[in-house]
Order: structure tokens, then sequence, then C-alpha cells
């Protein structure tokens, strides 16, 4: 499982969780199950429950033989309805480890990354119905410039948008390298990687609805979560960490605070920390794909 992928801010993420050995514990993205096993170190009558959608993912699961382990495959904004199914009303820490794993971006035929020449796909759950090719090929010009302008924050959106439109007239834009084609007449000189990577980020976050997902499951853990309890998420891109940061300052994902009426504040969580934790200089040099992490730390109120 630790070919599957590296777990990032692996210490600082267990240490936050703030683990007693007796407690329930959620792993939201269980991926490679990196960090469930190290929860699962620190438990002895306590129970770990793991999400994720991933079938991949489901199959590392069930190579997990420890009793305080329970796996459902669900996307984790769905946590709160299966905890509820389990009889589990609150939880003591709740970890979610956002983004792409690393062999989601490593599998060529998952259309993930610009590397590989592949369909492009980026479902995370591939019982899914909306694809990167169907997104590209469907689209609209305008909800084509909506989500890379909002999504993937692309300067020339509405251009680069009007150019898919048109050449899928001509030719079926269906695999990495089609789209790449597109995309080399308009990003920036010597930033063309980083052009390329904004693009597939919108495409990604639009086939798999990521960040109403990452709403759902924040509000979710915020009330399942007991008094006291942690709630951990690594984010990877500025869009994720803003709904995260937000919502563990204010209880909301914009505007001020609410306040009841005698001016106190109204929001489930409190910020543990005052800044992100971000990744070591060394675990950066070790694995390149943490780079961008940023760790938030919410307690339940």
């Amino acid at each position: 499982m630790a070919t599957y992928h590296r777990p990032v801010l692996l210490r600082e993420s267990i240490d936050a969780l703030n683990i007693r050995p007796n407690e329930i514990y959620v792993d939201a993205t269980f991926g490679g199950g990196g960090h469930s096993m190290a929860i699962l170190e620190h438990l002895k009558e306590g129970k770990l429950i793991a999400f994720d959608q991933d079938p991949d993912a489901e199959k590392n699961a069930n190579r997990v033989t420890s009793k305080s382990f329970q796996f459902i495959r669900a996307n984790f904004r769905f946590l709160k309805k299966y905890l509820k199914v389990q009889n589990i009303e609150n939880v003591d820490g709740i970890l979610a480890d956002l983004g792409v794993s690393s062999h989601q971006i490593d599998e060529a035929d998952r259309g993930f990354s610009t590397r590989h020449n592949a369909e492009l796909d980026m479902r995370m759950d591939q019982k899914g119905t909306l694809t990167a090719r169907k997104i590209i090929q469907t689209y609209s010009a305008e909800e084509l410039q909506r989500i890379l302008g909002m999504y993937g924050e692309i300067k020339n959106a509405r251009t680069l948008a009007n150019a898919i439109i048109g050449s899928r007239v001509n030719a079926p834009v269906r695999t990495v390298k089609d789209l790449k084609n597109i995309l080399n007449r308009y990003a920036p000189r010597n930033r063309e990687n980083k052009y390329y990577a904004q693009v597939f980020q919108a495409l990604r976050i639009e086939v798999n609805d990521e960040l109403s997902a990452l709403k759902e499951m924040l509000v979710g853990a915020s009330e399942v979560l007991k008094p006291g309890g942690r709630l951990v998420v690594i984010s990877y891109h500025s869009l994720e960490d803003r709904l995260v940061k937000y919502f563990i300052q204010r209880g909301r994902f914009q505007g001020a605070v609410e306040k009841d009426i005698y001016g106190n504040e109204i929001k489930p969580l409190r910020a543990v920390l005052r800044k992100p934790v971000v990744p070591s200089a060394e675990e950066i040099a070790e694995n390149n794909r943490a780079r961008s992490a940023k760790l938030r730390v919410g307690e339940k109120i």
C-alpha cells in the first residue's frame, strides 16, 4: 500500500488528531491507507472508520486486518449519513487528505496526469457518468470559461474555451494529447506545465464535484464531532484551503461569522492553529507532491 500513495504530513496530522486509544476516528480519504495505519497504531479498544470512493482504495482496505478497522466505499460528502447507518452518532476525530492520490496520477488510463496519453477520464469514482472528455466535448463556451476561470484560475479562460469549441468541431478531443495540442497554443512561455496543471485541475474538480463535496463533508464533520473532537484537513490548492480556513474560522464559507443577540459567535469549531502547517524541506525533497500541502485543524466547541 505504501507504493499507492505516500501520506503527506503524516506525523503532523496524527499529532493534530490528539488520538485517545479507546475512541472513534474517521479517515475520510483512505487512499493507500498510510494515515489509517498510523491511526490504528494508536488505538486499543477504539475504532477507525475509513471512507473512499475509489475501487483501488477499496482493494487496499481489504488488506487491513485490524479488528478496529472498518471501510466504507463512499464519497466523504456522505460521511454523516453512513456513520448513522453504522449507529455512530458522534466521533472523536476526523482526518481528510484532499486531492488526487499518487496512484491515481500514475495510472495512465485514469487520465489525471498530463504526463501520460490516455482517454480524458478523471473520475475518482469510476461509476460516475461525467468524464473530462464529456466536458470538453459537450460543454458550451460559457460553461468551459466558467470552470477554467473558477476552478483552474486560468487568466485567458474565455480565449481557451473558444479554442476548445473550435477544435472539437473539426475533430473530437478525446485524449490528453488532443487537449495538450490545443493548450500549447495558449500556454504562457516557459510556464506550460503549470498551465496544463491548472486546466487539468479545473476539469478534475468539475468531474468530481470536489468543492461541493468538500463543503458537505466539512458541515457533516462538524455535526458528528464530539465536543473537543478534532477535524484535521490537508489541502493542496487555494480553492480547497480557502473553504477549509473559512469554515474552521467562521463556521461558513463566505461572509462574516454569525453572532447571537448577545454578540457571541455562532460557529461549531475553533481554530487550533493560527497558521496552517506545511511540509518541511526534507519532506518536500523526498516527496515533491507534498510541496503545496497545508494542514489546518479545527476543534469542536
